[in-house]
């Protein structure tokens, strides 16, 4: 009877499959237009919408009902450690300029500041005319 000798194998083999179930690749699932600060930081209110899209890309969800808002989604769920990431914009337009930046709770991003106006050097003021002449140096 060999029956006794076919346990050991079984127990190999079971533990085998065990430990190799733990080493499963889990893909990671991204979706939508990655949102970059940076480029979100150079949207200027009255941009034209070519100007949006050639910084953002192409927008996720274009409302059929409201032509003036444009919707960055970003979605990303690791494989690994299954972590959420979401990121969503919604763009407002006047017509074709920007109107205003917003996240889907109704806040308004702030708008970038407005690049500061070139302030004229500092010139030393100049010496009164009624000033008297420098003395020569004296050769003694």
């Amino acid at each position: 009877m060999r029956l006794p000798s076919a346990l050991p194998a079984a127990l190999l083999l079971a533990a085998v499959m065990l430990a190799a179930s733990g080493c499963v690749y889990k893909v990671d699932i991204q979706q939508g237009n990655f949102i970059d600060e940076k480029a979100v930081s150079q949207v200027e209110i009255g941009m034209t919408r070519s100007q949006v899209r050639f910084l953002l890309g192409t927008p996720m969800v274009a409302d059929s009902f409201d032509q003036d808002r444009w919707d960055y989604v970003y979605y990303l769920r690791p494989g690994r450690t299954g972590k959420l990431i979401q990121r969503h914009l919604i763009v407002r337009f006047n017509g074709d300029t920007v109107l205003r930046l917003e996240r889907p709770d109704g806040t308004a991003l702030p708008a970038p500041p407005a690049p500061a106006a070139a302030e004229p050097a500092a010139t030393p003021p100049a010496a009164p005319s009624n000033a008297p002449a420098p003395a020569p140096p004296s050769g003694g």
